[in-house]
């Protein structure tokens, strides 16, 4: 394969449990075995900085945290991870693979804490630098199939907010996908993980290696 393809910015998005962040690492571990380097990163957190916000993110009995304080955290932690990884790796000419980046802001908090989310674009914009991922990867599945995959975890303050909580997410990532389809593809997270990970590995053919 010609690696010639430049540097890529690629993101996984979905509901918890949906199985995107297994995808994230299989598609690294791809990229890198075809002599293209990449590295992968997750949010919240991947710098010291970050991760004592997601410290206090996820933290289980931190039930007053307010949904604009929950998304001022999120880009917080997102534009340190943006400035001191992600942009640095993309000049050095690395692909850069983020398990969630900024549709997460849009999906848990517009679509689960109902905050606006024009309001939250322009916050992310910000975050980022206007940073713009070149694709997103949508991993859906339904939250009762999310739930069922992580019921033997000890869920996080987001994760015990429930079903109709993921339910009001994913919903929001299917507008979102609606509203950016040429970023977003959709991937079907029920089926088989090597599935999955074969129709991923042939968009990324298409749009980058052919």
């Amino acid at each position: 394969m010609s690696t010639s393809a430049k540097t890529r910015f690629i993101t996984f998005e979905g509901i918890d449990g949906c199985g995107k962040s297994t995808q994230a690492r299989l598609l690294m571990d791809k990229l890198n075995e075809e002599g293209c380097k990449a590295i992968l990163v997750r949010e919240p957190g991947g710098t010291r900085v970050s991760e004592a916000v997601r410290e206090i993110l996820l933290t289980k009995d931190m039930d007053e945290l307010q949904g604009r304080t929950e998304a001022l955290l999120m880009t917080a932690s997102r534009a340190q991870l943006t400035d001191e990884v992600i942009l640095p790796n993309l000049d050095k000419g690395n692909w850069v693979i983020a398990d969630r980046y900024a549709d997460s802001t849009l999906a848990y908090q517009g679509g689960g804490r109902q905050l606006d989310v024009e309001w939250l674009i322009k916050l992310n914009l910000f975050a980022t630098d206007e940073l713009t991922p070149d694709m997103t990867i949508f991993v859906d599945v339904v939250p009762e199939e999310g739930k069922r995959r992580r019921e033997s975890n000890n869920p996080d303050r987001i994760e015990k907010a429930g079903v109709d909580f993921q339910q009001n997410v994913r919903k929001m990532y299917q507008e979102i996908a609606k509203r950016f389809p040429e970023r977003i593809i959709v991937v079907d997270g029920h089926e088989a993980i090597e599935k999955i990970q074969r129709t991923i590995w042939q968009e990324i053919t298409r749009r980058y290696f052919l």
